[in-house]
C-alpha cells in the first residue's frame, strides 16, 4: 500500500488532469506547479514502498532544500535564455504582478521532481551510488573547467549555432569542481568506466521531460519553443529531437545540485 502522501498526490494530478479540461479557476491557471507537487508526493511513496525510505518520510529538509536550489538554479537558465530566445510563455498575463511568484513556484519542482523519479529507477535498477575517491590529474580536471567555460560562452555569444551547448556546459565547468571538493560527481563513474548511472540519469529525465511537456501542452500558462534548424516533429510542444536535451540535462543537474549544496554542507 502507499503511503497517505502518495495517494494525495494521485488525487491532485487527477484532478488537475481533469481541470485541464473544464478550466475552473483559479486552478486552471496555476496547474503546473499543482500537479507537480502531486507527481513529487507519489512517485516519493513509491520509492518509499520499494526502499522502506524516501525523502518525505526520512529526510524532508533535504527535499526542502531542493525546492529552494531548484528555483536559483532555473532563474539561471531564465538569464540565459535572455542570450538563447529558445522559450518564451504566453497566459501568464491575468497573473500581474505576481507572475514573479507563480514562476518561481513552477520552478521550484524542477530538482525534487528530477531527484524523486532518479531515486525511482535507481531502486528499479538496484544501483548504488559509489563516489570512493580516485586519483585524477589535476590537467584533466582543469582542461575539462575550461572547455565547460568556452562551451558556456559559444551559446551566449552565438545562441543560433551553439544554443544546445547551454544543457551540457555547467556539467562540465560543475562535475569536476565537485570532485576537487569531494562532493558526489560523475567523472569518477567514467574514469572507473561504470557507466549505468548515466542511463539512469538519463532516463529519469526523459520520464520527467515527459510530464513536463505533456502538462505544459495542456495548461493555460506555458511555453513555447523556438529553436533553430530543429523545429519540426513535434511531441507536445518540443520538437522530437529536443528530447535528447534531457538526457544531458540530467548530467548537468546532478552536477549543479550537489555543487549548491556542497556550498553549505562541510
Amino acid at each position: 500500500m502507499l503511503k497517505k502522501w502518495g495517494w494525495f498526490g494521485i488525487i491532485l494530478i487527477l484532478l488537475m488532469q481533469l481541470n485541464f479540461y473544464f478550466k475552473i479557476q483559479p486552478f486552471a491557471l496555476i496547474s503546473f506547479p499543482i500537479i507537480w507537487i502531486g507527481y513529487i508526493l507519489f512517485i516519493d511513496s513509491l520509492v518509499y514502498k520499494i526502499k522502506g525510505k524516501s525523502l518525505i518520510a526520512n529526510n524532508l529538509g533535504k527535499l526542502i532544500g531542493m525546492f529552494i536550489i531548484s528555483i536559483i538554479v532555473w532563474w539561471i537558465f531564465e538569464f540565459f535564455n535572455l542570450a538563447l530566445k529558445n522559450w518564451y510563455y504566453i497566459g501568464t498575463e491575468p497573473f500581474g504582478v505576481y507572475y514573479n511568484l507563480f514562476a518561481t513556484l513552477s520552478f521550484s519542482i524542477v530538482i525534487p521532481a528530477f531527484f524523486e523519479t532518479f531515486q525511482l529507477i535507481k531502486s528499479l535498477f538496484k544501483f548504488k551510488e559509489d563516489n570512493k575517491k580516485i586519483n585524477i590529474k589535476k590537467s584533466t580536471i582543469y582542461f575539462l573547467i575550461l572547455l565547460g567555460l568556452i562551451c558556456l560562452l559559444l551559446p551566449l555569444i552565438y545562441p543560433r549555432y551553439f544554443f544546445p551547448l547551454i544543457w551540457f556546459c555547467l556539467f562540465l565547468i560543475l562535475d569536476p569542481i565537485n570532485y576537487l571538493r569531494n562532493q558526489p560527481n560523475l567523472i569518477t563513474y567514467i574514469i572507473r568506466k561504470r557507466f549505468k548511472i548515466f542511463l539512469i540519469l538519463g532516463i529519469s529525465m526523459l520520464i520527467m521531460g515527459f510530464f513536463w511537456e505533456f502538462w505544459n501542452y495542456w495548461a493555460l500558462a506555458k511555453w513555447i519553443y523556438v529553436i533553430p534548424f530543429f523545429d519540426f516533429y513535434k511531441v507536445f510542444e518540443m520538437p522530437i529531437l529536443g528530447y535528447l536535451g534531457y538526457i544531458s540535462f540530467s548530467f548537468e543537474v546532478y552536477a549543479i545540485y550537489y555543487f549548491i549544496r556542497g556550498l553549505f554542507r562541510k
